[in-house]
């Protein structure tokens, strides 16, 4: 019984590595969109079996991030038209709200914008187009540090669950345009200051400027 044990850890441990990853190469824009790769290619890597990645691609398939091709592997899945409108929306809601919620106790703005001017000076060190996805890592890092300082757990959760298409998205619009990245810097530091403010609807303005600028220009 110990034995099965072990063996059955040692399996699932290797599978969640190939997901790990594979899943970083998808959100880090190492395989693009439409890319075709196979298990043998993720199993070389890590110098696993195909056994458990492709246990790992199969986790993948059902978080709609690759699409498995009999005998062939899998390709990863380009963003489905209209879910970036759809994450934009769901954002816009959740960082206003956890805001106006922060608001409500002043005294806990000085904390929560100490928090962010961390997060912000975490995306500064990667604010080069060659560190594209450091970068980008960063920006959901600073936003979601935004949603947790409002103390919804539930929103805190929600959001969390977008943070693989986030990355995506960002990727995909910072990557066309490098010279974008000083302004979103330059946008998440006004931010900061409006929440330091106080200024509810200042916030939501800025933040609609700053998500439309970026992704819906």
């Amino acid at each position: 019984m110990r034995t099965s044990s072990t063996r059955t850890d040692t399996g699932s441990s290797a599978a969640d590595r190939a997901y790990e990853l594979t899943k970083e190469l998808v959100l880090s824009g190492e395989l693009p969109g439409g890319h075709l790769f196979s298990e043998t290619e993720i199993a070389g890597r890590l110098g696993l079996s195909r056994t458990p990645v492709r246990e790992a691609f199969v986790r993948l398939q059902a978080e709609q991030l690759l699409t498995l091709v009999p005998k062939r592997g899998a390709i990863v899945a380009p963003v489905p038209p209209g879910e970036a409108e759809d994450v934009l929306d769901a954002r816009e809601a959740v960082e206003a709200a956890a805001v106006r919620r922060l608001l409500r106790t002043p005294e806990r703005i000085p904390a929560a914008a100490a928090q962010l001017r961390d997060a912000l000076e975490v995306q500064r060190r990667h604010a080069e187009p060659a560190d594209l996805p450091a970068f980008v890592e960063a920006d959901e890092l600073f936003h979601r540090t935004l949603v947790a300082a409002g103390g919804n757990a539930l929103l805190i959760r929600f959001y969390t669950g977008l943070a693989d298409r986030q990355r995506r998205m960002n990727l995909a619009a910072m990557g066309l345009v490098p010279d974008k990245i000083p302004v979103v810097l330059r946008q998440h530091a006004e931010l900061i200051t409006i929440i330091e403010s106080g200024d509810e609807t200042a916030f939501a303005t800025a933040l609609r400027e700053h998500l439309d600028g970026t992704h819906r220009r």
